[in-house]
């Protein structure tokens, strides 16, 4: 151990003292008590017929008692009875008895040890009050009763109130220790669930940019490719492909702006939200933004024009629609979310089956929309006109499916082409 160590140690409350004032104000009592009780011992040694300095010692030691009054109240109550009839221990007495009352001594040996200090009290005072005072019985048995409680009941009384606020000044520094450790953990999970909003508003930005720019771009890597291979040999079919590679262009462009001014606006509510403390509404702005988006999004009304631009990149693509609904007869997000599906899986198409025939099929149902595009075996080099794929098509097909409650299923099929099916719920 270091000298600062050994210095922490001396500086620490010795036995079972809690504090080192308690300890020194103890042993302040246990003096004065010690030298009452010397004092009263040279009487009781006199009334005895025993040695002057055999009483002393007894009341010193009687006296001292009082310094173990915070670790054995009970035996330092008992002390006092004890040596009542001697005429000694009046401050260890009553010390005793408050100790005792303000500790955690169950309340029947508290009741039953007052009543015997009070008993003894009673019966010493009025032995000692008849003996030399020649007075009316009745008022000798009324001062006694008077000193008797006079001398037990307010130390107990005292002593009770005094414990009974203690352990109250606990309850609450418990209780305010608890709500401290309960508000840190509200704190570390309103942390989590802010992250956990940032990664789903990181995921939901990475799949719209992910839809906006994939489509358009490969139809432009396509109509360009085609575009190079026509350029000499049919320069009006050249500048067709020209003039479509810059629409599809121009439409990315509007897009992606679209996306960013909603992607802008979107932290006004999360601010607004987060000033008024409540984690779980934080929570929901995700979910809100998402729905904000999807109001300014493509809906199924523009699916036949979303085919149109593939058919003019040269995919044959068949659309078969069953039931009525759609064209803005659904909330917005079940309407983008079904175009994205339909876009993503003509991208596919695109890149992994150049020159398949396409089929997209649509049913309106009851409660719900159903949506499925499926590709024949590719006719042209798998390859294609060399599109990248990152993999995160169907992912994030999956994702905006599920998120709303629906069903994605995708697979190859038995002709060796491509399938891919969903549906959503419109409620």
């Amino acid at each position: 151990m270091t000298g600062t160590g050994e210095e922490q140690g001396r500086a620490g409350p010795p036995l079972w003292w809690a504090r080192r004032r308690d300890a020194v104000g103890d042993a302040a009592l246990g003096a004065v008590s010690a030298a009452e009780c010397a004092w009263e011992g040279i009487r009781f040694s006199e009334e005895a017929g025993i040695p002057v300095a055999a009483g002393v010692l007894f009341g010193v030691v009687v006296g001292a008692t009082l310094v173990l009054r915070r670790r054995w109240p009970i035996a330092v109550v008992l002390v006092g009875i004890a040596v009542a009839p001697a005429e000694m221990g009046f401050l260890l007495s009553v010390a005793g008895m408050y100790t005792l009352a303000s500790s955690e001594v169950p309340r029947r040996i508290i009741a039953a040890l007052a009543s015997m200090s009070l008993v003894a009290t009673f019966v010493v005072m009025y032995v000692k009050t008849r003996g030399d005072v020649e007075a009316d019985p009745t008022l000798v048995l009324a001062l006694s009763v008077f000193v008797a409680v006079a001398l037990t009941v307010p130390p107990m009384l005292l002593g009770l109130y005094i414990g009974a606020r203690r352990r109250l000044m606990e309850s609450l520094q418990e209780r305010a220790d608890s709500l401290e450790r309960e508000l840190s953990l509200l704190a570390d999970r309103a942390e989590e669930r802010a992250e956990w909003a940032r990664t789903e508003e990181r995921t939901r930005i990475a799949r719209e940019m992910h839809d906006v720019v994939a489509h358009r771009v490969s139809l432009m890597v396509v109509h360009a490719a085609a575009l190079e291979a026509v350029a000499v040999k049919d320069p009006a079919r050249a500048a067709k492909n020209a003039a479509l590679v810059g629409d599809m262009g121009r439409q990315a462009l509007t897009e992606l702006r679209e996306m960013l001014g909603v992607l802008r606006a979107a932290p006004k509510p999360v601010a607004a939200v987060a000033a008024a403390g409540s984690v779980e509404a934080v929570v929901r702005v995700v979910p809100a933004a998402v729905a904000a988006g999807a109001e300014d999004g493509p809906s199924l009304a523009e699916l036949e024009a979303l085919v149109g631009q593939s058919r003019a990149a040269g995919m044959a693509v068949e659309v078969v629609v069953h039931g009525a609904g759609g064209g803005g007869g659904y909330a917005a997000e079940v309407e983008q979310t079904a175009y994205r599906v339909v876009q993503e899986a003509l991208t596919n198409c695109h890149k992994h089956a150049p020159g398949a025939r396409v089929v997209v099929r649509l049913a309106h149902r009851e409660g719900e929309v159903a949506m499925q595009v499926e590709n024949g075996p590719s006719e042209g080099p798998v390859a294609g006109v060399g599109l990248p794929s990152g993999g995160n098509g169907l992912v994030g097909m999956r994702e905006r499916v599920l998120g709303l409650g629906g069903v994605f299923v995708s697979g190859p099929t038995d002709a060796g082409g491509f399938r891919v099916s969903a549906v959503l719920p419109v409620r």
